[in-house]
């Protein structure tokens, strides 16, 4: 798989969970249901994760949640493993440098 089509894959995943946490945070849940951030276009695992926790995840744009089985090792590196899912890190600069590029929190859309 091509590295850019990785990190486009990824980053489009995160954006559909960035909505996924709105919506949780307007029911005031302490938890939801997000996708699978890896680099499988057809991936539909279901991620358990505590907001608080995926705000922290949020807070650096190379670092994506994953099923500890879909890790891409040649792109990126597990900072954290966690009840059910990993925090990985994109180590590849071509991967990061997009992943930065097309983060939405880096490049809020206007309201």
């Amino acid at each position: 798989m091509q590295r850019e089509q990785i990190a486009k894959t990824e980053s489009l995943f995160r954006n559909v969970n960035e909505r996924i946490a709105e919506a949780s945070e307007r029911f005031d849940s302490d938890e939801a249901q997000f996708l699978c951030e890896c680099a499988h276009a057809d991936c539909a695992e279901r991620l358990e994760v505590r907001l608080e926790e995926y705000e922290e995840v949020r807070e650096d744009g190379t670092t994506f949640l994953l099923n500890p089985d879909h890790i891409e090792p040649e792109v990126e590196r597990v900072v954290s493993r966690r009840g059910g899912y990993a925090i990985v890190r994109k180590v590849d600069d071509a991967v990061a440098r997009i992943a930065r590029q097309l983060n939405p929190r880096a490049n809020p859309s206007p309201s």
